[in-house]
């Protein structure tokens, strides 16, 4: 139960934010980290867990961004429902994106481009369509007030993305504790081997990639409300795919806390290249590149593996001291 401890307290220092922080800027910083972190954990349930790397969660993310925003401005229901609405209309396209793949047992590269190709038509699709503003984009009317999902103070968006944050990271906890989350695991580390034990793997990568999906359109809606414009470069562009991906593999991919600290991690870069190069096109998905590589490089496992080495927590270190164990008690 340790992880789940520190999970809580956590969560709760974090939601001590807005009582501490007085300045518009650093709530905005907690609340886009934690915007962040809610974006690579829906992908560490998949890619992490699953062993399933997606190129493509832009496709999850945008449907639930558009969701809310067209049910809105379309139809006038109320944002809140836009939010479940958007939430499983993602995690729908996600097990449509499932279905597709894994029913065909593609996996690997396969399955990270068939994804991407999904995102693509998707974006070319809202690109074309009138009811998404085509490439002009949808603009959300301003209508402050808790009940408009459009809260008057920051503080508002605060406990709307801590909340989802906090149901993503349980939700990683119970897979890292639950039957379910050992079969998913079986499957990432060896997919022959968990078929021949008697595992569905169709049936719990399916499970695997609804939940992704639908994690992620929240975090679709969430931007949708607190940014109140989008376009299809912004929901379904490649940034906030690369931003799914990236943010785990800082972290530590597979790991409960990993997407929180590469949420943290990437943001703080980000503001730093602003500081320094300021918002030049294009700079940012530059930055996320070489970010990417110097961790596949030279940090496989991400900061949560950095952190397990340095404090002796890691494989490696659990090796050495079985091997002073077994020399000691023979």
């Amino acid at each position: 139960m340790r992880p789940l401890v520190v999970l809580a307290v956590t969560f709760a220092l974090i939601g001590l934010a807005p009582f501490a922080i007085a300045s518009d800027y650093w709530l905005n910083l907690v609340i886009m980290t934690l915007y962040a972190a809610l974006l690579g954990q829906a992908w560490n349930i998949l890619g992490g867990y699953g062993g399933q790397f997606s190129f493509g969660h832009a496709a999850f993310f945008g449907t639930g961004a558009y969701a809310v925003a067209v049910l809105q401005v379309e139809l006038g229901l109320n944002p809140w429902l836009g939010l479940a609405a958007g939430g499983l209309l993602a995690a729908g396209v996600g097990a449509f994106v499932g279905f597709c793949t894994f029913r065909y047992g593609l996996r690997g590269s396969y399955f990270a481009l068939v994804t991407l190709a999904f995102a693509e038509v998707l974006r070319i699709l809202s690109n074309s369509v009138w009811f998404t503003g085509a490439g002009v984009g949808i603009l959300i009317p301003l209508e402050r007030g808790a009940a408009s999902f459009q809260f008057v103070d920051k503080a508002g968006f605060f406990w709307v993305i801590w909340g989802m944050a906090l149901a993503a990271f349980a939700t990683a906890w119970w897979i890292g504790h639950s039957r379910f989350g050992a079969q998913l695991m079986a499957v990432r580390d060896n997919e022959d081997a968990a078929r021949a034990l008697g595992v569905d793997a169709f049936r719990v990568k399916m499970a695997a990639i609804t939940l992704s999906g639908f994690f992620s359109g929240l975090a679709g809606v969430f931007y949708a409300q607190y940014f109140l414009y989008l376009d299809p470069y912004i929901a379904y562009g490649p940034a906030i795919s690369v931003e799914s991906l990236l943010v785990p593999i800082i972290g530590g991919m597979g790991t409960i806390f990993g997407p929180l600290l590469g949420a943290a991690a990437l943001q703080a870069v980000a503001e730093l290249t602003k500081e320094v190069v300021g918002e030049a096109p294009g700079i940012s998905l530059a930055v996320y590149g070489t970010l990417l590589v110097v961790m596949v490089l030279f940090m496989p496992r991400g900061l949560a593996g950095l952190g397990a080495r340095i404090a002796g927590l890691g494989p490696r270190a659990r090796r050495r001291r079985a091997a002073r164990l077994e020399a000691r008690n023979a």
